[in-house]
Parts: C-alpha cells; sequence; structure tokens
C-alpha cells in the first residue's frame, strides 16, 4: 500500500485503473458518495478491530438497493474486490480493505422502511441502527430483541453479517432467531430475496447468510421480529469475592430451571476499569466479580423467580446481593456493564477483545486457564462476558507502544479461544472471524469441514471478489493443507 497522501494504490489496480474506478463509481452514485483521498481514506483503514490496518481503493456510498447492484455489477466486470460494510463497529476485522478492496459502504441506507404491529415486523435498511428500531417503536409498547453492547451506534446491516448477540440472548436468541427476510445483491450484482414468511420451504438461505461475514453478497434490506415489552423487569445485582462461587451460582440458577433475560458477569480488572469509566457503580475495588441477572415476562411470578436467584447467590457465598430499587438504579447497572469494553481505555492504552463460547459448567476451569494464560504472557486480561450462555469476552490489556507487546496480546487471544475449543466450545459467539481469527478455524474444524464451507461461499461467491480472503485459513498455508489438496486430486 502506498500511503502517500497525494496518491492511493493498491494490489488490485494501478493508479491509471484506479482513476478509471473512481470516475466510474462518480457516475454511478454522484461525486459525494465516492472518497478516495488519502486524507479521506484513512478513517476507513480498519473496524473495530485496530491490530491491523489497509487502506481501500475508494470508499462508496450507495442510497438505494439499486445504486448497489449498479455498483456491484461495475466491480464484478472490472474484477476488483470489494466489501460490505456497516458502521464499523466490528470487532474482528471483517470490514478491513486487506488487499485494497473498494468499500461500499451502507451507512446512508439507514430507513426504516415499514413496521407491521399486526404481525410483529418491521422492515429496514442495513444502515439502519440497532437501537434506533427499538427507540422508534418504544411508544407503541414494542422492542427489537438483539442488544449487542454496541447497540447505539452498529447497524443492524452489520448484526446480520455478524450474527450479533447481546445481553439477552440467553433468553430471546442472536440476530438469526429475529431475521424473517432478506434482500442481497449478490456478488454479480443480481438481486435476490429470501424468507418473507415464518417458515419458508427449501433450504434454510436466511441462516445462511446470516452470519456469513460479507462474503456471500451484501444484504440490502432486511425484515425483522419485534417484540411486544414483558410486563415486568426485574434485576438483581451480586457481589462475590471469589470468581468460582460466581460461576457455580451462573449454573445454578439455570440448573434451577430459571432462564433469565440476562446473566452478566464482571471480574476484578473489568470491574476497576467499569469503576474508572463515565458509569461507575460504586463497586468496592477489592471484589473479585459481580452477577447482573435480569428476569421479565408476566409480572405475576417474578418476585418468586428473584426470590430463588437471591438465595442461590446466597448459597455460594455471595458478599451482598440485591435487587434494583426502580428503573433507574437498574438502567445504571447496565449503563455500566454495557460501556466496559470503552472503559478499558480508563486503565489500558490498548486492548484485544476475545469472543470464545463454553459449557456454563466449564467456566471456572476456563477462567482459570485464562488466568494462566494472563500470567504466561506477562498481560492483564479483564473478563467480561455472557456468563449465562457461556459467551466470554475476555480483554488482553497492552500498550502497542511497548515492543512486542501487540504480538503477545494476539498470541495470548488465541490461546483464550484454544482454551474454550479444548473444552467443547466456540472460537466466536457473535463477534465472527473476520481476519482476526481466520487460522483458529482449526481448533474447531478440520480441513474437509472447512473444504465443505468454502465450497459452499463459492456458490454465491465463485471468484471470491465479495470480502475476500475473510474467515477461513487458506489451505496452502500448512503441509497438511497441500497434502489433503493432492490426495482429493488424485
Amino acid at each position: 500500500m502506498n500511503n502517500d497522501k497525494n496518491t492511493v494504490s493498491n494490489g488490485f489496480v494501478n493508479l491509471e485503473q484506479r482513476e478509471q474506478l473512481i470516475r466510474a463509481m462518480v457516475q454511478l452514485v454522484g461525486s459525494a458518495a465516492v472518497l478516495h483521498r488519502y486524507e479521506d481514506l484513512v478513517a476507513y483503514e480498519c473496524d473495530g478491530y485496530t491490530i491491523e490496518k489497509s487502506l481501500p481503493a475508494a470508499v462508496v456510498f450507495p442510497k438505494s438497493t439499486g445504486e448497489v447492484s449498479r455498483v456491484v455489477n461495475y466491480l464484478y466486470e472490472q474484477k476488483i474486490p470489494f466489501l460490505p460494510r456497516g458502521a464499523g463497529t466490528g470487532l474482528s476485522g471483517g470490514a478491513i480493505a486487506q488487499g485494497g478492496e473498494v468499500i461500499v459502504s451502507l451507512v446512508r441506507m439507514n430507513k426504516l422502511l415499514s413496521i407491521d404491529y399486526l404481525n410483529r415486523r418491521a422492515v429496514v435498511q442495513p444502515g439502519y441502527i440497532n437501537l434506533k428500531l427499538s427507540n422508534s417503536i418504544s411508544s407503541k409498547g414494542y422492542y427489537y430483541a438483539p442488544d449487542p453492547s454496541s447497540q447505539a451506534t452498529c447497524t443492524i446491516g452489520g448484526n446480520v453479517g455478524e450474527n450479533a448477540g447481546g445481553a439477552h440472548c440467553l433468553k430471546y436468541g442472536v440476530t438469526t432467531n429475529h431475521v424473517l427476510g432478506l434482500e442481497l445483491v449478490l456478488p454479480n450484482g443480481d438481486i435476490v430475496r429470501t424468507g418473507g414468511t415464518l417458515d419458508s420451504p427449501g433450504y434454510d438461505l436466511l441462516g445462511l447468510l446470516t452470519g456469513s461475514e460479507g462474503t456471500m453478497g451484501i444484504v440490502t434490506e432486511i425484515t425483522v421480529r419485534i417484540l411486544k415489552k414483558p410486563q415486568g423487569v426485574k434485576t438483581v445485582l451480586a457481589l462475590y469475592d471469589d470468581v468460582d462461587d460466581a460461576s457455580r451460582a451462573v449454573s445454578e440458577i439455570i440448573a434451577a430451571g430459571i432462564v433469565p433475560a440476562a446473566l452478566e458477569m464482571m471480574d476484578k480488572t473489568a470491574i476497576q476499569g467499569v469503576e474508572s469509566g463515565n458509569y461507575p457503580v460504586g463497586y468496592p475495588r477489592d471484589l473479585s466479580a459481580v452477577l447482573i441477572v435480569e428476569v421479565d415476562g408476566i409480572e405475576e411470578g417474578l418476585q418468586d423467580q428473584i426470590d430463588q436467584i437471591i438465595v442461590v447467590c446466597q448459597k455460594n457465598r455471595v458478599r451482598e446481593v440485591r435487587q434494583a430499587a426502580d428503573a433507574q438504579e437498574r438502567a445504571r447497572w447496565w449503563a455500566n456493564r454495557k460501556t466496559a469494553f470503552g472503559a478499558m481505555g480508563t486503565i489500558s492504552p490498548d486492548y484485544l477483545v476475545q469472543d470464545g463460547v463454553i459449557p456454563r459448567s466449564k467456566l471456572p476451569e476456563v477462567l482459570a486457564k485464562v488466568g494462566e494464560i494472563s500470567t504466561k504472557y506477562g498481560l492483564r486480561i479483564a473478563n467480561v462476558f455472557h456468563a449465562g450462555d457461556g459467551n466470554l469476552h475476555p480483554l488482553i490489556l497492552f500498550d502497542s507502544r511497548v515492543p512486542g507487546e501487540t504480538e503477545r496480546a494476539v498470541a495470548a487471544g488465541s490461546e483464550v479461544l484454544k482454551a474454550c475449543a479444548d473444552v467443547g466450545g466456540s472460537i466466536t459467539g457473535e463477534h465472527g472471524v473476520g481476519i482476526e481469527k481466520m487460522e483458529d478455524m482449526r481448533f474447531i474444524f478440520n480441513e474437509r469441514e472447512i473444504q465443505a464451507q468454502t465450497d459452499i461461499r463459492d456458490v454465491f461467491n465463485p471468484h471470491g471478489l465479495c470480502n475476500p480472503d475473510k474467515v477461513f485459513p487458506k489451505p496452502a498455508r500448512c503441509v497438511e493443507v497441500k497434502k489433503y489438496v493432492a490426495s482429493s486430486k488424485s
């Protein structure tokens, strides 16, 4: 990549071809919807995964499905790679133009197209902000359930790409459980629709496309399920002197037959961060763990569940457990938790967030292993996670200004994911694979399984132009894969 302020080049197009590309994009969407100068492109050199950076050839802002189709068709005909991007809040590098691709930004496709309260569905463009949907329908008593921590800024299109979850996915599921239909521009520019009914016949293309990380096309319209607000909500805060005690409480709450709407945990290092952030709660600094447990539903019976949860917490040596006195206190607890990632900036210059998944019963074992990894690499690791469904978010704290620390952080992150895989878990619960975890895919899939998945991707994206070199490891990177390819051809 040539980062001279007056020129931007890349591995796919030379300067003359790039100028031709810019002219074509301007003709298709207008000069105000195309960025191509270095000082503009640098803002798009990474997403929320900041360890790797690369400039795109250009950034294009279509305003309609038709414009997306025409842009993509031109890039397809010219064999120029491209990738979709939402708000750039992704945490695994899925929206980084690591080969100098053209970024198709969907942030100007940000309309709420329709609401059908009778059938409980809404249709949005991909650039529509997650939280804005709930706010738009709140007065009618409805909301949109998936609630990632970045919900105030992330787009629903990006949520579809990563199959985002959130604190309340324990009870309500992740994005795929709330997507009813999609409009998609294929990598050749064709426009297709899938889903739209509760049980469409044929293959589950909605399930296939949700979480495909922009490698099968560009989503341009989304039909989502909306829910009635629960009649009642009650929340409990439990403070622990030992992480293992808190972990056992998590398992016992579920074992008691209670399915909370949310069950979140933070450890000592995470607590230090959030208490230094913008929404401190006043947690004691010597605390080892915090649990936030929330139940919702029909008002009658909710207090019984809360009482049961309190008993479980007390059985597991809780220092203090209390119920939120009112909506304001509950909101303060959640603001503290949902800003945890950003709050790490108060105690560390840089951090790398991981996203492994484990069985709930393995929490003490894996958290102990994370502690060993922290010691091994000489880096603090703050644990903030959706304890109820075993979705861990270890935040590896480091200083990129210190030689070697970035590399140690990356290596530590990979070991954390290996620890999750070793107990029967996964390397991602909601952040996706992107470029960060490509090699880590080998922790949970063998070469034939990886090949089967890339074969499916290639049906949609046969020339590899749409978000290339993401998600799956390159077979040529290891001798074993070369042997497998050779044996497959024989």
